[in-house]
């Protein structure tokens, strides 16, 4: 897995490298943001030293999305600075202008993506301890992108950009189309927020207001924006929903249960048999068996693929295959498990159920026997097991102490007999070869197979007169629990089970709980373990995370803007990019897990970053005297070449993850998938919705914004106003 991490960290920058050259057409600017890539990455690098964190696949699937995010503030500066020297300035007053222009950009964008992961680092259980180093992995990287960006990106752009008179065919090609492409869309932009309803003659002025309000351009984008908040509304409940998606981990466990009261022998067979089922696999280069662990009517079986590359299918493939074959062993209960990938218990499974209940036992496992019977009748749910056994057989020896105590025989002596001749006794150690051996005194095992053979067991009485056993002992055959388990203080028993490809544990839950609430009756209660628990209780965390994530950016955000209005603004681009991003799980057959629900919160980080170019950009311009819709589509169309970069470089990015494949590649997938879709759709509606609600809820005056316009500002006559106040559209 670290591996391919590794593999596709290298498809990601090469990608990164081509949008940069396709862009910026020339090597020597193109070297520019390429270099942030390992400046920033060996100083995350060395942040991730002093934190103590290791190198491991989470930590570097932080690094793969980090070399999308580290160029975008250098491409930013860079475009800025470029398009000043292709205006005529000399390279050096280029630098200086272009960045203090951008700075405070750059400054915002990167408190922002540091402001989305910063909730992750307190998210509680085991999923804030996987992902505390991913996130402080990635907001490192950013902080470092986002240093580099302000100090080396415009001292390599005053010593590399040169002004470029004679440019090739190439260059003349992609400039034309770029232009165009920001032509086109300043135009379709400024007909968006200007366009208003033609009255036709004669109609009644009422009508004229109504449809005025109705029908301007703006509020066609205001219905698409609606429309992707009530498709969030209806896609997300049909999303699957897990922990985290199913691994090919190169192995498969069989589990096998055997009746309760069976032998080590009989276990044995079953598991021989399992062992053969799997020597018809060529994708196994190795299987083995642990017989009698935990108990003598339990074993597990091992089977251990060859690599990767070297097989077409999958172990949830093979899983599924084997199914049928266990299910048809008479004798035994066996199933097979993929293991899961969040470094839970081999052996555990996803669903586990628990019934609560003050109760018998005997009522209890009634209970769990109607659950039992509904479960059977859902097909997503494969091999349920309970852990409460009430058949356990087992043979009761109760001495008659009356005989005993004539014969001279104590009952410790008679149970220390039973003891050592049936179930075995380790009385010393003898040391051969330099190997030290254990000596257990037992009858062997042809002599303690049925109950009849417990009269050949002789103690010895009085004056050491041998006595047989059975004119001392009555034996009686009997059943009992093999475990009595407690769960809260009260008396409970778990219902454990695997799923198939297509069902997940969400849909597995919510299952269950209905069928507790129809089985159950009063005195019984329901709760999770394992897996389930742990799923149940990542989903009420990441919700919240995802809450105070957009809660941190607002903040951080109105605190640079030293406004309200802007950073809602701003906003109003998370939920376009939420459909992009479940569309794209949807489509590529993904889920709602841990993963994928981190790449949406890394998304919300994403996708502001337009935003904030389009806003910060527009309020420069107005404050430079222009009006609100000739600065907005000015800010915009010049914005729209850094956009349509860091955006191609995001999506490249994470491409690779998305189609990744070999070890550990179903969990990258996830984010990958959320990022590419996420950006490729919200970046096309931002672009158009951000600079729309501008226009309806920003200010029509910058405050304090003196109205004298640059002298390199051609066109404008030079004026003078007194500072506007706020004026509320």
């Amino acid at each position: 897995s670290v591996k391919n991490v590794y593999k596709t960290i290298a498809e990601a920058i090469g990608l990164v490298a081509l949008v940069i050259f396709v862009f910026l057409r020339t090597p020597r600017a193109s070297i520019i943001p390429i270099v942030t890539i390992p400046v920033s990455l060996i100083g995350t690098f060395g942040l991730m030293a002093l934190a103590g964190f290791s190198i491991n696949t989470l930590t570097l699937l932080a690094l793969v999305l980090a070399i999308g995010l580290v160029v975008d503030d250098a491409i930013v500066m860079l475009e800025n600075i470029f398009r000043h020297i292709e205006e005529g300035l000399d390279p050096f007053s280029a630098g200086i202008k272009g960045a203090r222009e951008i700075g405070f950009a750059i400054v915002t964008m990167t408190a922002t993506l540091v402001a989305v992961y910063a909730p992750l680092a307190f998210t509680p259980g085991r999923t804030g301890r996987l992902f505390v180093e991913f996130a402080l992995a990635l907001a490192g990287a950013v902080v470092v992108s986002g240093f580099v960006a302000l100090t080396l990106t415009p001292m390599m752009c005053t010593q590399l950009l040169r002004h470029n008179p004679k440019p090739n065919r190439f260059d003349r090609t992609m400039e034309r189309v770029l232009t165009s492409i920001s032509d086109r869309y300043g135009a379709a932009l400024r007909w968006v927020v200007t366009a208003r309803y033609q009255p036709l003659a004669g109609e009644p002025s009422m009508g004229q207001r109504v449809k005025g309000v109705v029908l301007q351009a703006r509020w066609i984008v205001v219905g698409v924006m609606l429309a992707s908040a009530l498709a969030i509304a209806l896609i997300f409940p049909t999303m699957k929903q897990e922990l985290s998606p199913i691994e090919d981990r190169g192995v498969i466990l069989a589990n096998v249960n055997a009746p309760d009261g069976a032998t080590l022998d009989y276990t044995n067979r079953y598991a021989q048999a399992l062992e053969k089922m799997g020597e018809s696999y060529k994708e196994f280069d190795r299987i083995f068996a642990n017989v009698g662990n935990p108990t003598v009517a339990q074993a597990s079986v091992v089977y251990r693929t060859v690599d990767w590359d070297e097989r077409k299918r999958s172990t949830m493939e093979m899983a599924r295959e084997l199914q049928p074959k266990f299910n048809a062993l008479p004798g035994v209960t066996a199933f097979p498990i993929t293991p899961p990938s969040l470094g839970q218990g081999f052996r555990e499974r996803p669903l586990n159920f628990v019934i609560q209940t003050s109760d018998s036992y005997e009522n209890l496992n009634a209970v769990v026997r109607q659950m039992l019977e509904e479960i059977a009748k859902n097909p997503g749910i494969v091999s349920p097991d309970v852990d409460l056994r009430l058949n356990k057989p087992e043979l009761r020896i109760e001495v008659e102490r009356d005989k005993a105590a004539d014969l001279g025989v104590s009952v410790e002596v008679v149970a220390k007999a039973v003891e050592t001749l049936l179930g075995g006794s380790n009385v010393t150690r003898y040391k051969r070869d330099a190997e030290q051996y254990d000596v257990i005194v037992q009858t062997e095992a042809s002599g303690r197979t049925t109950p009849e053979d417990i009269d050949r067991i002789y103690v010895r009485g009085r004056n050491d007169a041998v006595i047989p056993l059975s004119a001392l002992v009555k034996v009686r055959e009997s059943v009992s629990p093999r475990e009595l388990n407690h769960f809260g203080q009260r008396r409970s028993v778990s219902i454990t089970a695997s799923l198939t490809g297509d069902y997940s544990l969400g849909e597995a839950l919510t299952f269950m709980d209905q069928t507790a609430a129809k089985v159950l009756k009063s005195g019984y209660s329901t709760d999770l373990n394992g897996t389930s628990r742990e799923f149940r209780n990542s989903q009420g965390a990441l919700a919240i995370v995802f809450v105070l994530a957009l809660l941190f950016i607002f903040l951080v955000l109105a605190a640079q803007f030293e406004s309200f209005v802007d950073p809602l603004v701003i906003m109003l681009s998370v939920p376009l990019s939420m459909i992009g991003a479940l569309l794209a799980l949807k489509w590529s057959g993904g889920s709602l897990n841990v993963y994928s629900q981190i790449g949406l919160i890394t998304l919300v980080g994403l996708i502001t970053k337009h935003g904030i170019l389009i806003v910060e950009f527009t309020n420069q311009l107005r404050g430079q005297g222009l009006e609100m819709i000739d600065a907005l589509v000015k800010a915009s169309s010049q914005r729209l070449r850094p956009i349509m970069m860091t955006t191609g470089a995001m999506v490249l990015g994470a491409l690779p993850l998305a189609l990744a494949h070999g070890a550990g590649a179903e969990s990258r997938t996830q984010i990958g998938w959320v990022i590419v879709g996420g950006m490729s759709l919200g970046t096309l509606l931002t672009v158009f919705v951000v600079p729309t609600m501008y226009t309806l809820f920003a200010r029509q005056a910058i405050p304090g914004a003196n109205k004298t316009i640059a002298k390199d500002q051609p066109g404008h006559p030079q004026e003078h106003h007194e500072p506007s106040e706020y004026v509320a559209k």
